[in-house]
């Protein structure tokens, strides 16, 4: 990190800080830890931020140039506080870079695998999340279908949320 990036001001909308923070906020529900059993690790909780990343951004989506602006400025801020995240965890400098580099290809690979599980009916849905959120840990197969509802849920209602009111940062989780 140099100094000039420590002293810079964001050019960021504040909107973006909200949005982020529900995001960051809502990921941290215990029922996801407990209820459907999200692993409650460093893994596990950077799949619940992108899982909820991704619902934001994919409501955002086709919108206008100002939609696809803040959808940008949303990510960006997400892989920032990654980066910060990681450094604050006694990440070496040198290995940072790489390991947020892998985080954004993971979330890439996440958005295609939770847009097609959405497209494709709640079992393909559940197969995504197995792969991605519980990747290889038994888990009952009612906590995967709970957490494949919520998502559900959650992507019907952000469908009723103008995308004007999530880049002025006035939005709600269901």
């Amino acid at each position: 990190m140099s100094l000039r990036s420590l002293f810079r001001r964001s050019t960021r909308p504040v909107a973006v800080h909200d949005v982020y923070a529900q995001v960051v906020q809502q990921a941290r529900d215990t029922r996801f830890f407990k209820e459907m059993e999200v692993p409650d690790t460093v893994d596990g909780r950077f799949e619940m931020v992108a899982l909820h990343a991704f619902l934001v951004l994919r409501r955002l989506k086709g919108g206008s140039r100002e939609t696809s602006e803040f959808g940008q400025a949303l990510f960006d801020e997400m892989f920032e506080d990654m980066d910060v995240s990681l450094r604050e965890m006694g990440a070496g400098d040198m290995g940072v870079g790489k390991r947020v580099k892998a985080m954004v290809q993971a979330f890439y690979g996440r958005i295609a695998a939770y847009e097609g599980g959405l497209a494709n009916g709640s079992e393909a849905l559940e197969e995504a999340l197995r792969r991605n959120v519980y990747r290889g840990v038994e888990v009952e197969a009612e906590a995967v279908r709970a957490l494949a509802g919520y998502i559900e849920r959650q992507d019907r209602h952000l469908a009723t949320v103008a995308p004007d009111e999530i880049v002025a940062g006035r939005f709600a989780f269901a």
